[in-house]
């Protein structure tokens, strides 16, 4: 079947169920707290499971003089229907191994029982039921098309948990989280599904729902059942009225129900539960989370992805609708035609950049989707503009373009353009885009105007030589500042360059100091967005907090995209970007001590963490370059200035290509006993530079935690006691 189908069914049943989705799912979170609550009340005894029918009815027997039921519920809670030796009814949990009563079972809160019959029928009775079921049936669909969905994207079952390319936000939790909750959403839809058509007898006759009678083999007719019954696997039994020998315990257990001598405890009769009615008990286990406290919480986890996937779902939706075609001219009259194949809207975007240039400029241009091909009598020339998905398939409004070019041939000699957008990271790159280049240059009809060009992840830069070959054949004059054909987030605030400094010339890196408006929030450790020219490549750097403005430090890479346009900004000018609040890097006040550790361009955060260290938290700098620069000899006087106002306790410097070529790493192991004490303390230690150097620092810090017999890094990590921010 075709990719859009699958599209358009998991988009139709997701409109057609959203709202009930959203509705059954907060409820669904409601009931599965109340599921997790409830195994925290203090019935159930320790050892339950081994605990024998032999054990239990003679200590009751002993302790009630009649006995009228014995019931164990889904917490295996034992509630005890009797008489006491004054007369007094009793109904109430007891300690199965003792008699004791534990508590009175309590009905669930009224608010319980609203959000239950509302979850069940929205109070619609048995017409509400069926229509619950059939919002259960719609989300195995919809879990079934977005599975294949994904199965399509990435190219199959065996790549189905390799790394999802990231084009935005929405998108790219809607399949990371998608993968990770289809098994419990899964089981959420089949159950809630078969619970409402077992509610209807819809797999079977009345018949077929009642216990069959069993022939019973001599072992069973002679050996007692209470040896070796155990009560988990009890959900009730009916006590005989009196000590006559033929008057039988009525004992169900989870797949039977059996009568037994009271008195030989051998077993008199038995009928086997039919298996619709343990589907029945089994789907409720699972679709109510009754069974297990964890159990509960991932339906939990699921009801609530179930609500991020519907407002993520429409959010893409909205974005590819956001691209809808906006045309001045008609197909009949217009001499450009544009094709556009686009999956996320991303490849509209280029192509309506270039045809509101064109319609500007006066020129009778018309653009449509792939699907939508047709005859064009005045057309002289066609641009294809188009994205490839899953296996080098064509996009979802691109796949009947193939069978449409030879049904619809044109009348007159057309000369034609491709351009293919699509991703590096993908093996089967531009594919579609190369296959409707070869394609057209078949036709008895075209002629080709441009040789096939590439785009790789939305570049404009690359879309820019796509523009400049065609205006200077064409004679038509378009833009070629890739800053018109980008897509830069919106919300961006504009920076002021204070100062930068020179180039250190060994290590490549150099410091940027930018002001931001007064209200703007930010803290050291936070990161900074930047869109190079306007790009939409994002790229990230650390924040340090100096003096109420923004301090990076930048190394500068042979054509770096980020650190080349911020090494060409000077005082004065403006950028735009956003801040990235980032929490778990930020320094943590109410630590002992801190020990920062960084290497090249990760001192950025710490420097202003240190100037901020108002309270004067005992900390410590251990920072590792290549050589005393510069540069280098500045953070050395800005951290003696800072060990004078009692902000910095100690600063250590490494220098790897020095002449005692000392790395972080040995500062670590020199300081030992310092480490393993701060971590005894409950100290904290943030390490931000390369991945490289946290690798080997984490490693040095495992072996000294495990040679001086204390908890391993990671029981620290957890603690958070290692904060990471590296690259």
């Amino acid at each position: 079947m075709t990719l859009s189908f699958w599209r358009y069914t998991h988009l139709a049943l997701a409109l057609f169920s959203s709202i009930f989705l959203l509705l059954a799912s907060v409820t669904g979170i409601i009931l599965a707290i109340d599921a997790v609550q409830e195994k925290t009340l203090p019935y159930k005894v320790v050892n339950f499971d081994k605990i024998t029918l032999g054990e239990t009815l003679p200590i009751l027997k002993k302790t009630y003089p009649e006995i009228t039921e014995l019931s164990i519920d889904y917490n295996q809670f034992v509630t005890l229907q009797a008489i006491e030796e004054d007369g007094n009814d009793i109904n109430a949990y007891i300690d199965p191994k003792t008699g004791k009563t534990l508590g009175t079972p309590l009905k669930k809160s009224e608010f319980i029982q609203w959000v239950t019959g509302f979850h069940r029928s929205l109070f619609l009775h048995e017409a509400g039921r069926f229509f619950v079921g059939v919002i259960s049936f719609c989300l195995l669909l919809i879990s079934i098309s977005g599975f294949v969905l994904v199965l399509k994207r990435q190219r199959g079952i065996r790549n189905f948990f390799s790394k999802v390319i990231r084009e935005y936000f929405t998108q790219y939790y809607h399949v990371v989280l998608g993968r990770l909750a289809l098994i419990p959403i899964l089981i959420i839809a089949i159950t809630g599904t078969y619970l409402s058509l077992e509610r209807f007898h819809f797999f079977m006759g009345k018949e077929k729902t009642k216990s069959v009678k069993t022939e019973l083999s001599a072992e069973e007719k002679t050996t007692s059942i209470f040896k070796n019954t155990l009560l988990s696997d009890v959900k009730k039994i009916e006590f005989p009225f009196t000590d006559d020998p033929e008057e039988y315990y009525i004992i169900e257990l989870k797949d039977r129900e059996i009568e037994v001598n009271q008195v030989t405890g051998t077993v008199i009769s038995e009928k086997r539960s039919p298996l619709t009615l343990q589907l029945s008990a089994l789907s409720l286990d699972l679709h109510t989370g009754r069974i297990h406290a964890v159990w509960a919480v991932v339906l939990a986890l699921a009801c609530i992805n179930i609500l991020f996937f519907i407002y993520s779902g429409f959010t893409m939706t909205l974005k590819r609708r956001s691209s809808r075609i906006k045309n001045k001219f008609s197909a009949n009259e217009s001499n450009i035609i544009l094709l556009v194949g686009s999956e996320n809207g991303s490849s509209f975007r280029f192509a309506n950049a270039v045809l509101k240039q064109l319609t500007d400029q006066g020129h009778k241009a018309f653009i449509t989707e792939l699907n939508r091909f047709a005859v064009y009598p005045k057309a002289e020339h066609i641009i294809v503009f188009s994205s490839t998905h899953g296996l080098g398939d064509a996009p979802s409004n691109g796949t009947q373009f193939k069978s449409l070019l030879h049904k619809q041939q044109q009348q007159q000699n057309i000369t034609f353009s491709v351009v293919g957008f699509g991703s590096e990271s993908y093996p089967d790159f531009c594919k579609f885009a190369i296959e409707i280049d070869q394609l057209l240059e078949t036709q008895n009809w075209t002629e080709r105007f441009l040789e096939l060009q590439t785009v790789n992840d939305k570049s404009a830069v690359e879309f820019v030589n796509w523009v400049k070959l065609w205006s200077e054949k064409t004679g038509i004059p378009l833009a070629t500042t890739p800053s018109l054909y980008n897509h830069v987030p919106k919300g961006l605030q504009k920076l002021m360059v204070l100062n930068k400094t020179a180039i250190s010339e060994t290590e490549h890196t150099f410091i940027l100091t930018l002001r931001a408006s007064a209200r703007t929030k930010f803290a050291s450790g936070d990161l900074l967005a930047v869109y190079p020219a306007n790009d939409s490549r994002e790229r990230l750097y650390s924040i340090g907090n100096h003096s109420g403005n923004i301090q990076l430090v930048v190394k500068l890479h042979p054509h770096g995209l980020g650190s080349g346009f911020l090494n060409n900004l000077e005082a004065g000018n403006t950028i735009k970007a956003r801040i990235i609040n980032n929490k778990a890097f930020h320094f943590p006040v109410k630590a002992p001590k801190v020990a920062l550790i960084s290497n090249g361009t990760g001192i950025a955060p710490f420097l202003g963490m240190i100037e901020q260290n108002r309270k004067k938290t005992e900390t410590h700098l251990y920072c590792g370059f290549r050589m005393e620069t510069e540069t280098v000899s500045g953070y050395k006087k800005f951290s003696d200035e800072m060990i004078q106002k009692q902000k910095l306790t100690s600063f250590h410097l490494a220098l790897s290509r020095e002449a005692e070529h000392i790395y972080v790493m040995d500062l670590i192991k020199r300081d030992t006993a310092f480490f393993i004490h701060l971590l005894q303390q409950g100290g904290v230690i943030m390490i931000c530079g390369s991945l490289v150097m946290q690798k080997d620092v984490e490693t040095i810090l495992d072996e000294l935690c495990l040679a001086n017999n204390i908890k391993n890094l990671y029981d620290y990590k957890k603690n958070g006691q290692l904060l990471t921010d590296c690259y």
